[in-house]
């Protein structure tokens, strides 16, 4: 009994797809980590910005 070479292709193409599917997650996963990332840098930046004011507020009130 002998398999069909299609059945090898098809075989063949859903490997390729999981390859495929797994590789594209990971950079998915990658660029949601590093736009995560630049986002907290912003928003530290933001609240440093915001303490110095404060502090300067504090100076000059007093």
């Amino acid at each position: 009994m002998t398999i069909p070479i299609w059945i090898y292709a098809v075989v063949v193409g859903i490997v390729i797809s999981a390859l495929m599917a797994i590789k594209t997650g990971r950079e998915e996963r990658q660029l949601e980590m590093e736009n995560i990332e630049r986002e907290g840098e912003i928003y530290i930046t933001r609240l440093e910005r915001e303490k110095e004011m404060r502090e300067e507020l504090k100076v000059t009130g007093e």
